[in-house]
C-alpha cells in the first residue's frame, strides 16, 4: 500500500516512516520542517518520496496525495508551550489543515485515512483510566491551552463525519504522552531532563540541588515509548475498524514526581523536588483505558526504565 504522511518529519511521524517501510509499504512524507526535520529520516531517505509544502495550503496538499491509498495525517503544532503562545497557529494548522487532507482525499479518490488526535480532547475526564467514549469538551475558550485540544476535536468529528460517505476506512487514534530520542524539548520529559542536567551543571556537578516543579508532584500521567505508538498505528493500519476512535497508550499511571526521581536515577543525581503552582488548566490525571486496541492483539513493552534509558542519553549528547 502507499501511504502518505503528513507531518512525516515529526517525531511521531519520522518514527512511524520507518516502520511502515519495515511492514513493505511505500511511504511519501510532507512536511515543511516548521518543527520537524528530515534530519530524523535522513537513514531512510533513498528508500522515500518527499513532497515539501505547508498543510495550510489546499493544492499542495492535493498534489501530495494524488497517487496514494491511505493518509496517516500527524501534521500538527504540538508541545504545551505553543498552545499559550502561538493558539492562532495551533488552530490554523488544525483545521485548515484537516479540510485540506479530506478535500484531498476525496478529489484524489484515496479512500482510507487514519488522524492523530489526542489525549487533550479530554482536559477533565471525568473517569481514570479514560475510555474513548468519555466526553470531549473545552472548558474555557478563553484560555489558549485548549487551542491544541479544540483543534483535535475539530479534526476528529470531520475525519468521522467525511468518513460517512467519501471514505471506506476512517479512523481516528488518540496518542497518550509518546516519548523517545530527539523528541524536542517542548514536553515535559525533555524539559525535565534538560532542567536537571543544567541544574547539575549549575551546582557544579553536585548530585543534590534544589528542583522546583510545577504542581506538588501528585499529577499523573501515563507515558508511552515512540516504538510502542508506532506499534499501535501500525496495528489499526492493519486491522482498525471503519469510523472508530482509539487509544494509543499505557495503562500504567506515573506520578510526576515518580517521572522526576527516575529519571534522576538514570542520571546519578538526587535532587529535592520542589512544589510549585500549576499553569491554568493543567490536568491532574490522565491515563488511557486501552481495552479497545488490546482487543486488537496490541500491547505495550517498552517498560518506562527501559524508555528513559534509551532516551535520556540523546538528551545529555544534545543538551
Amino acid at each position: 500500500m502507499k501511504i502518505l504522511v503528513t507531518g512525516g518529519t515529526g517525531f511521531i511521524g519520522s518514527a512511524l516512516c520507518a516502520g511502515l517501510l519495515q511492514t513493505g509499504h511505500t511511504v511519501r512524507v510532507f512536511d515543511n520542517d516548521s518543527r520537524g526535520t528530515r534530519r530524523r529520516l535522513a537513514p531512510l531517505e533513498n528508500d522515500l518520496e518527499f513532497a515539501r509544502g505547508d498543510i495550510r495550503q489546499s493544492e499542495t496538499v492535493r498534489a501530495a496525495a494524488s497517487g496514494v491509498d491511505c493518509v496517516c495525517h500527524l501534521a500538527a503544532v504540538n508541545g504545551t508551550e505553543f498552545f499559550y503562545s502561538k493558539p492562532q497557529l495551533v488552530l490554523e494548522v488544525a483545521v485548515k489543515g484537516m479540510m485540506n487532507v479530506l478535500d484531498a482525499c476525496v478529489t484524489e479518490g484515496v479512500r482510507q485515512l487514519l488522524t492523530a488526535s489526542s489525549s487533550e480532547v479530554y482536559q477533565l475526564p471525568p473517569h481514570i483510566p479514560t475510555a474513548e467514549d468519555a466526553p470531549l469538551i473545552v472548558p474555557d475558550p478563553l484560555n489558549p491551552r485548549y487551542s491544541y485540544g479544540g483543534g483535535k476535536i475539530i479534526s476528529e468529528l470531520l475525519t468521522l463525519n467525511y468518513g460517512l460517505t467519501f471514505l471506506e476506512r476512517a479512523i481516528v487514534f488518540r496518542p497518550h504522552n509518546v516519548y523517545g530520542p530527539d523528541m524536542g524539548r517542548e514536553h515535559v520529559i525533555p524539559q525535565i531532563a534538560l532542567r536537571l542536567l543544567r541544574n547539575q551543571a549549575e551546582a557544579r556537578g553536585a548530585r543534590e540541588f534544589d528542583f522546583p516543579i510545577q504542581g506538588n508532584g501528585s499529577e499523573t500521567r501515563s507515558f508511552l515509548f515512540i516504538d510502542d505508538m508506532v506499534r499501535g498505528i501500525l496495528t489499526l493500519l492493519e486491522r482498525g475498524e471503519h469510523r472508530s476512535i482509539y487509544h494509543i497508550g499505557n495503562a500504567g499511571e506515573t506520578t510526576i514526581r515518580e517521572l522526576v526521581e527516575a529519571m534522576a536515577r538514570e542520571l546519578d543525581l538526587a535532587p529535592r523536588i520542589i512544589s510549585g503552582a500549576l499553569q491554568p488548566g493543567s490536568v491532574k490525571r490522565r491515563c488511557p483505558d486501552i481495552t479497545k486496541i488490546r482487543r486488537l492483539g496490541y500491547e505495550p513493552v517498552v517498560t518506562l526504565r527501559e524508555g528513559l534509558k534509551r532516551t535520556l542519553p540523546w538528551y545529555q549528547a544534545n543538551p
